[in-house]
């Protein structure tokens, strides 16, 4: 048998390393096209995730394999997945979860800590969605809010009880992002804002709902970059689950 160090998980000896023993190994599996990252979830508390833009149904179907072997007990996920690759994922496992372009694949964790995703209209949908399979990927609960847009205040104003009955809010907006703000004087919630590439040429393609949520003068709204609902899912996720084991105690 040949020597060799590209073999998956092995590495040439470093210097001073005793001879014959055995070689440490790494913290990803190289699958040739991709080196996936196994050892993300001893780092960070959440297993690797998978960025489907770009990707063809084969990598991703190859990555995803690797990622359930490495942690059988935590879902894999994908986003933004083309719909070739979406219904790859369901052929490949029925039982799959699937909202639009994100899927994951194997048994939700318990939810510990609760978010709230709030979208302003259903052209903002596709990014709330990746938000909120995300918040339950990484083990909080999620309670949904859509199309309380700010051209019409009563529809947010109806969904206060449960904004403030979250532990986090994610709220999701386009056009001119003005939602955050309104969110952050109505509730002394944490919030997450998303704004998205929806709206008219001069929105250019969610860069003024970026800058106009930078400049919120609501207290307590932190931003998100453009469409990155993945992003704040994470995020919102680890601010909750963090808020609900100081509630309930360890388990």
């Amino acid at each position: 048998m040949t020597d060799s160090p590209d073999q998956e998980g092995e590495r040439p000896g470093a210097e001073g390393e005793r001879p014959g023993a055995p070689a440490a190994r790494a913290p990803y599996v190289d699958l040739g096209f991709a080196r996936v990252d196994t050892d993300r979830l001893a780092r960070t508390g959440d297993p690797e995730v998978v960025y489907g833009a770009g990707k063809t149904s084969e990598e991703v179907l190859a990555i995803i394999e690797t990622l359930r072997a490495a942690a059988p007990g935590r879902p894999a996920m994908v986003t933004r997945a083309a719909p070739a690759t979406v219904a790859a994922l369901q052929a490949r496992w029925p039982d799959a979860t699937v909202d639009r372009s994100t899927v994951a694949v194997g048994p939700l964790p318990p939810a510990r800590g609760l978010v709230a995703v709030v979208s302003a209209g259903t052209s903002d949908e596709p990014v709330a969605a990746e938000a909120a399979t995300t918040v339950r990927v990484l083990g909080a609960e999620v309670v949904r809010v859509v199309d309380v847009g700010v051209a019409g205040l009563h529809r947010v104003l109806h969904a206060r009880p449960v904004l403030e009955n979250a532990d986090v809010v994610i709220v999701v907006a386009g056009m001119e992002g003005a939602l955050p703000s309104v969110v952050g004087g109505l509730v002394g919630t944490p919030v997450v804002a998303v704004p998205t590439s929806v709206g008219y040429g001069a929105s250019f393609q969610g860069l003024a709902a970026l800058l106009g949520m930078l400049n919120s003068c609501a207290a307590g709204v932190v931003v998100c970059n453009i469409d990155n609902g993945f992003g704040a899912g994470v995020f919102a996720a680890r601010v909750a689950r963090s808020i609900g084991a100081s509630r309930t105690g360890p388990s």
